[in-house]
């Protein structure tokens, strides 16, 4: 449970009632178009968007930012570490107020890290943890019940053996997903024929393993993908030899194309993760640590080398069972978009 010490939100309460005409429309402004000095900018530095959720994120981000008052500078690494350590420098050579990092490859942007810190400014990691940095804040999602439902749902299934086709290793929320799975996997004596690890994210990787290991992979009793875009090329794959709904593929995120899957039956489940209210949460909490102010967080998880303050949002697992109730009625995606392909399973 996270709280902020009293003072802390009276700082910050004074500050957005003394920010507030300085508040924009404009989804993302840097502070070149700003002509007042003090007003907090906030730098948000994305690995990519290649992931449908992430412009979610930005959006959600940017408003909730916009509306206490700060600017905040979206820079895109499309991927590239090194692109990213160069959009941190400059964020930090524009003496931005805060940092607020999703990583290509958290361990290697330590030293743009350590920048940041020698120059005073506070640094967040955003969904995906920083090892070894000694950042001010995590906020993520809970990864390990998020394995653990992916591990709940294959044994729903009555899954004797699994195959895991997973993220990068240096996307350090692939370990404590896949910690979690493991450990239902364990518990339910359920084997798991192989790993796979999708270099980048690249969802593709994941259809070409389906691809290139049909037999093994015919033997599987289901599928765990590390997130919807894989199981999107997974299914695509299966497809091919026919065995889409046959072998129970699960993922998370709640993409739209997964939804549309899990209604058609070619996907089992997701794992929703309200992308809405962890980035609502982490815009407040960066806004705070930008204007100066102190947080105070109940959790803490280690790094690696430090223990920092975290803040873990839980998510939700989606079937066609709750489908409506969770994503439809939420707004996440509209009803109309996720039957499209399933009019006659609406009823």
């Amino acid at each position: 449970m996270m709280k902020v010490f009293t003072k802390t939100m009276a700082a910050a309460m004074t500050m957005i009632l003394m920010l507030s005409g300085c508040t924009t429309s404009s989804a993302m402004k840097s502070s070149e178009d700003t002509s007042d000095d003090d007003q907090v900018e906030i730098g948000l530095c994305f690995d990519s968007f290649v992931i449908e959720r992430w412009e979610k994120d930005r959006d959600v981000f940017v408003d909730t930012a916009s509306s206490l008052g700060a600017t905040v500078n979206v820079q895109n690494a499309n991927g590239d570490v090194e692109k990213q350590k160069e959009q941190i420098e400059y964020l930090v050579d524009k003496g931005v107020d805060c940092l607020v990092i999703i990583p290509v490859d958290g361990g290697a942007i330590k030293d743009s890290i350590n920048l940041a810190k020698e120059n005073g400014i506070p640094v967040v990691s955003y969904d995906r943890l920083i090892p070894n940095a000694d950042t001010d804040l995590y906020i993520s999602f809970d990864n390990n019940m998020v394995g653990e439902m992916l591990g709940n749902a294959v044994v729903s299934e009555e899954a004797k053996s699994v195959v895991m086709i997973c993220g990068p290793l240096t996307d350090n929320n692939v370990p404590m997903v896949n910690a979690g799975f493991v450990s239902v996997m364990e518990e339910n004596n359920v084997e798991i024929l192989d790993t796979y690890y999708c270099d980048g994210w690249k969802a593709e990787l994941g259809g070409a393993y389906v691809y290139d290991n049909m037999d093994l992979i015919k033997e599987a009793d289901a599928i765990m993908c590390g997130n919807d875009d894989v199981a999107s090329s997974v299914i695509r794959a299966l497809a091919v030899s026919r065995l889409a709904g046959v072998i129970p593929v699960v993922g998370q995120d709640a993409d739209l194309p997964a939804c549309q899957h899990i209604v058609e039956g070619t996907q089992l489940m997701t794992v929703y993760k309200p992308v809405g209210k962890l980035a609502e949460q982490a815009a407040q909490l960066s806004y705070i640590l930008a204007s100066g102010e102190d947080i105070s967080i109940d959790s803490v998880i280690n790094d690696g080398t430090y223990q920092i303050p975290y803040v873990a949002v839980e998510p939700v697992a989606v079937t066609k069972d709750n489908m409506d109730e969770i994503i439809i009625d939420s707004g996440f995606h509209a009803r109309e978009d996720v039957y499209m392909n399933a009019v006659e399973s609406e009823e």
